[in-house]
């Protein structure tokens, strides 16, 4: 899969200004760390976002938001939100702070 270059964009404007915040390749696509932990991806047609097991169940009832899978093998505190999804403004700041919210729990790296 190709790397989305205006999703990045987005997350970047986003999240700019963030202490802790790092990017890198990863998944065939390009991946946002917060202290070391990942916390969000994005490729092309899609943003996978880190919410957490036993927080992702909001997003998950969400039109255009499913589990992650990944080898056949469901991520369970990982969603995966599609265009639709992502391109709504308020949905994907509300994506974006949950994702916030949980890394924020996790030990750095």
């Amino acid at each position: 899969m190709a790397r989305d270059a205006g999703l990045e964009e987005l997350i970047k404007d986003e999240l700019a200004g963030r202490p802790g915040l790092s990017e890198k390749a990863m998944f065939g696509g390009w991946a946002f760390l917060l202290n070391g932990n990942l916390l969000l991806g994005a490729r092309e047609g899609s943003l996978l976002v880190r919410l957490g097991k036993g927080n992702d169940g909001w997003a998950l009832d969400l039109p255009d938001i499913e589990l992650m899978v990944m080898n056949d093998r469901a991520m369970h505190g990982w969603v995966r939100a599609g265009a639709e999804a992502y391109g709504d403004d308020a949905l994907r700041r509300r994506l974006l702070d949950g994702a916030i919210a949980f890394v924020e729990t996790l030990p750095p790296k």
